[in-house]
């Protein structure tokens, strides 16, 4: 039996619309810090607190794991991958390469209106950083806000979608890190660096600004990496 020719103009469009916009609120959760190396998740679960069906979930989350972003266990249970400490180095050895581009080409394209929304950006994350007690979980989130407005203004959707699949990996170790030692937002290490980026970016000095965003990403990590209690985390 020959199909209806009025079946082949109804395009798909819903379901893929639900998948996306499932991809884009997991993503959301990995990327700012929400979630943590090793925490679990169902399909069911996160179906009901999307409000749609398991199917886009599933399409989702597929997706996520060919990004390395999510494990999916034989029985279907989801977990934020344990990086091992080798693959945290890659990881951030290729954010510091990747990202230093992004905010170098920031430096030389961003508008004025790029330059007031970073400016916002780094100003909300010193404020917290300043608080007695800072939330470690919002501040991975607004670190993120903060690189993120800076490479909106790089010019090159390519590279904003391969740092944002790095993200995806680098968001959860963050949020670990900061849940295990808050003190790092008092110390100023990370305040300092992106004060040195919008500088940079204010001045169009590319090189400064590849340079400061490298070194952001360069402090975490050996921070991370040298703290023994996230190494019970991390895989070794």
């Amino acid at each position: 039996m020959s199909s209806s020719p009025a079946l082949a103009e109804l395009p798909q469009i819903e379901r893929r619309t639900l998948a996306d916009t499932a991809y884009d609120a997991l993503s959301d959760l990995l990327a700012s810090g929400r979630l943590a190396p090793g925490d679990r998740l169902s399909l069911r679960q996160t179906a009901a607190a999307l409000g749609v069906s398991v199917m886009p979930v599933r399409e989702a989350v597929s997706r996520l794991a060919s990004d390395g972003a999510l494990e999916v266990a034989p029985n279907r249970a989801l977990r934020v991958p344990v990086l091992g400490a080798g693959a945290f180095r890659e990881l951030a050895e290729t954010r510091m390469a990747v990202e230093g581009l992004a905010a170098e080409r920031a430096a030389e394209r961003r508008s004025h209106a790029d330059l007031v929304a970073i400016r916002r950006a780094e100003a909300a994350f010193r404020s917290l950083a300043a608080s007695p007690q800072p939330d470690g979980a919002k501040a991975v989130a607004l670190n993120r806000d903060l690189h993120f407005a800076i490479y909106a203004a790089c010019g090159l959707e390519p590279l904003r979608e391969i740092i944002a699949r790095l993200w995806l990996k680098a968001g959860p170790v963050l949020n670990l890190d900061l849940r295990a030692h808050p003190e790092r937002l008092q110390q100023g290490f990370a305040v300092r660096r992106h004060a040195e980026a919008v500088a940079a970016i204010e001045a169009r000095d590319g090189a400064a600004a590849s340079a400061a965003i490298a070194a952001d990403i360069g402090d975490a990590a050996e921070f991370i990496l040298s703290r023994g209690g996230l190494r019970e985390r991390l895989a070794t």
